[in-house]
């Protein structure tokens, strides 16, 4: 995604798939929302990188949505400016101003700023896996971006490593998509399961207090002396060797089901060939390392035909489906993972994703296994740090749950939420729906008006679900919904001291519009000003 760095600049490990150019659609300054609901009492810092899609160039973007060059850097490589975004406090969120245009990633760090560096060609990134990097005792983690005329691609990645659990959301006409959010106890349950498995408690990566930083992707723990370098081999060789008898049958584009290429072993050379019998492509049998960073011999090149059928082999290879099942790739997930030995790192992170996709490996968007989610026409996105401890529950999915709030305490249960003209916040008709209602109402005591603050996530809720800025939009007057709850900035709601509730995504506050008394009056967000129509009391 950042293209070509030098040499000594670490790559982008997940490619995100972009769209053909179309007219632009998205904003030129995208709302991109961070909410901080881990838990901790760290201090957070963001930071937004990547390449000017326009220019090439590499650089740095400021929260308000500027693209910054970098300059000149040095060899040995010279300490970087600070470009780090304050982020959000345990709670609560932030909003950066995404510019259309630009392909990379959000950095975002708990507890200390990231150290970068510049060398004459590019921007070397952090790699806690090796020993001398500067940033192996800061608790941090990223996601991955393109945000072009076509639309917006937002991924969380665990290609490297799984560090700080994080969900990633992008809003749009048809609602908001959500990737990457854990099951309850989530980050436990990935830690403490690898952890156990024969041969890969090292892979768990813990700082002289105790904190557990981050379990390393099995290709940078067998780097590092930390799994073993041979671990996959001898299912490997047992994979490809099955082929020796038998044909293995490649559909690399799901779209072209007629596009086939077939493929046999001879020694430890794999070949194929195409439907009229001519040989497109040859493989030797990869390592261990090759499988865990799907390159050396199963380096993908930008082609239509050898790199989907080296793309579909990794997949293969790393879900333990190649042998076994002779079509690939195969998209039965209940037979991944069945292979002895297998990627247990690759199984239990997907295993602890509510909606059971990751980027565990580099291609595990193959059969869109990924933790990705996309809109063309993007009204905001986000990214939500989930707590590292309980959290989770709700509903399964990829487009609705509990979002960034869990279940965790500094609830507040509320027989009402009243405005400063007495009336009360309401949901019309007690109507679960999308897009319902909110509006003002004669207080009544029902469900309809039984409001819960949750901290965690700085949401409120009535009926299961979330208060909502329609379509994540920023502008005065934009109504004020009901809709699931998905972590998004859409739904922050931080109480202010002067009564007001602020969504800080628009910089706007909850507003009953011209203090209005008359009933189904819908609410709406409104320039902060302190009047009686923004000022909200919620009842315990």
């Amino acid at each position: 995604m950042f293209g070509a760095l030098g040499a000594l600049v670490v790559a982008v490990s997940t490619a995100v798939a972009v769209a053909p150019a179309a007219q632009a659609v998205g904003p030129d300054r995208l709302p991109f929302t961070i909410t901080n609901s881990s838990g901790r009492g760290d201090a957070v810092y963001v930071y937004v990188l990547g390449t000017n899609l326009s220019t090439g160039r590499l650089g740095y973007v400021t929260a308000g949505g500027t693209f910054t060059p970098w300059p000149a850097g040095g060899n040995p490589p010279t300490a970087a400016p600070d470009v780090a975004i304050a982020g959000p406090a345990n709670g609560s969120s932030t909003t950066i101003q995404l510019p259309r245009g630009i392909s990379g990633r959000v950095y975002f760090s708990l507890g200390e700023k990231l150290k970068f560096f510049l060398t004459p060609d590019g921007l070397v990134q952090p790699a806690p896996w090796s020993s001398g990097d500067a940033n192996k005792n800061i608790l941090f983690d990223w996601s991955e971006l393109t945000y072009n005329d076509a639309g917006l691609w937002l991924n969380s990645s665990q290609v490297d490593m799984f560090a700080v659990p994080h969900t990633v959301t992008v809003t749009g006409a048809s609602g908001t998509r959500k990737s990457g959010e854990l099951v309850a106890d989530g980050r436990d349950k990935t830690i403490n399961g690898i952890a156990a498995q024969s041969g890969w408690a090292n892979t768990v990566v813990r700082r002289s207090d105790g904190t557990v930083l981050r379990v390393l992707a099995p290709g940078k723990a067998a780097g590092a002396g930390l799994l073993s370098t041979t671990y996959l081999d001898a299912y490997i060789a047992s994979a490809w060797s099955a082929y020796t008898s038998k044909t293995l049958t490649v559909v690399p584009f799901a779209d072209q089901p007629g596009t086939k290429y077939y493929g046999r072993t001879s020694g430890t050379v794999m070949t194929f060939t195409n439907a009229s019998g001519g040989q497109v492509a040859q493989f030797n049998r990869p390592s261990s390392a090759d499988v865990w960073g799907c390159d050396g011999a199963l380096l993908a090149p930008n082609d239509t035909v050898v790199g989907p059928i080296a793309r579909t082999l990794c997949a293969a290879l790393n879900r333990g489906t190649l042998g076994t099942i002779d079509t690939q790739p195969s998209t039965d997930a209940s037979q991944f993972y069945k292979s002895n030995p297998a990627d247990q790192y690759a199984r239990i992170v997907h295993e602890n994703m509510k909606d059971g996709k990751a980027y565990a490996f580099a291609f595990d968007d193959v059969g869109n296994f990924e933790s990705l989610v996309n809109d063309g026409s993007p009204s905001a996105a986000g990214l939500v740090i989930q707590p590292f401890s309980g959290g989770g529950g709700g509903s399964t999915g990829g487009d609705t749950g509990t979002g960034g709030g869990g279940t965790g305490g500094g609830d507040v249960t509320a027989g009402s939420i009243t405005n400063a003209n007495g009336m009360c916040l309401d949901n019309n008709a007690q109507n679960t729906s999308n897009g319902n209602k909110v509006q003002i109402w004669d207080c009544n005591g029902t469900v309809a008006q039984k409001w819960t603050f949750k901290e965690a996530g700085s949401t409120l809720r009535v009926q299961g679900k979330c208060l909502d800025v329609a379509g994540g939009d920023t502008g005065n007057g934009t109504k004020v919904q009901l809709y699931d709850c998905n972590g998004t900035g859409a739904q922050v709601w931080l109480p202010q001291s002067n009564g007001s509730y602020k969504n800080p995504q628009s910089g706007r506050c909850l507003d009953n519009p011209g203090a209005s008394t008359t009933k189904g009056t819908q609410v709406q967000i409104w320039d902060c000003n302190g009047n009686g129509a923004q000022k909200w009391t919620l009842h315990s």
